[in-house]
């Protein structure tokens, strides 16, 4: 059974950071938000960089900093609607394109869902979260009203037993771990580092598959993602590919 976690409530005003929530009520209803249409001047940096071929471990905490992330999928929010678990688990488990399950996607390969057709993409950031807000808006697209979709492997030595698959997202959202849901987030909350912890899980020695899906409403949108050992302290000696 996995563990249903509490909404973290934090104070309105970090709801309206930099007013970004006012600016995104038109995409809620369907529409890109201004900032989309006007701005001609945005970048994927300094938020992300390519991800490379090379080594790649999880930071000195543990986050994972390497992801293969989906364009984002335009859905039909309104402003009022609660992110229950019951929603939450209807939008994530709808399917949106083939194989989305199983498939190990590859950087800039294409994706068609319904009129959209979308990219994904081979990122690193260089926070220990990830901006999915800032990943959708350097990319031009819209950053409201949105499903966003995210893979990465970890490659671990040895088997290890239990282990705590620990997420943090703004927006509701849903792990998985070799296939087996593992976390869901319920809410339109706001980030917290380790919001939610899995029950305990066994990581298997070689690759172990990480997929999650984040929606988002109003307002920023963003996860991290980290790998607890049983004493709750980061895993040490792994590795993370997109292969």
């Amino acid at each position: 059974m996995n563990i249903k976690c509490n909404v973290v409530l934090l104070a309105a005003a970090f709801l309206t950071l930099a007013g970004l929530e006012s600016q995104g009520q038109s995409a809620i209803s369907g529409k890109i938000d201004p900032i989309t249409e006007n701005d001609t001047t945005r970048s994927l940096a300094p938020f992300f960089v390519p991800a490379t071929a090379s080594k790649k471990t999880p930071n000195t905490e543990g986050f994972i900093q390497r992801w293969l992330l989906l364009e984002p999928i335009n859905k039909s929010i309104r402003s009022n609607l609660v992110f229950t678990e019951n929603y939450l688990k209807t939008q994530f488990e709808t399917n949106y394109f083939p194989n989305q399950f199983t498939v190990i996607p590859k950087d800039e390969e294409k994706v068609k869902v319904g009129e959209q057709e979308l990219l994904w993409h081979a990122l690193e950031s260089p926070d220990f979260n990830v901006k999915l807000f800032r990943f959708a808006y350097g990319l031009r697209k819209q950053t409201y009203a949105v499903l966003f979709w995210a893979v990465t492997i970890i490659n671990s030595p040895r088997e290890i037993k239990n282990v705590r698959l620990a997420v943090g997202s703004n927006g509701g959202s849903i792990w998985w771990l070799n296939g087996k849901e593992a976390v869901i987030l319920d809410g339109d909350r706001r980030m917290v580092m380790d919001d939610c912890t899995s029950t305990r899980l066994t990581l298997n020695r070689g690759k172990n598959l990480i997929r999650g899906a984040v929606i988002n409403g109003p307002g920023l949108s963003d996860f991290c993602v980290r790998l607890l050992d049983e004493k709750g302290d980061p895993i040490k000696g792994l590795t993370i590919s997109l292969q």
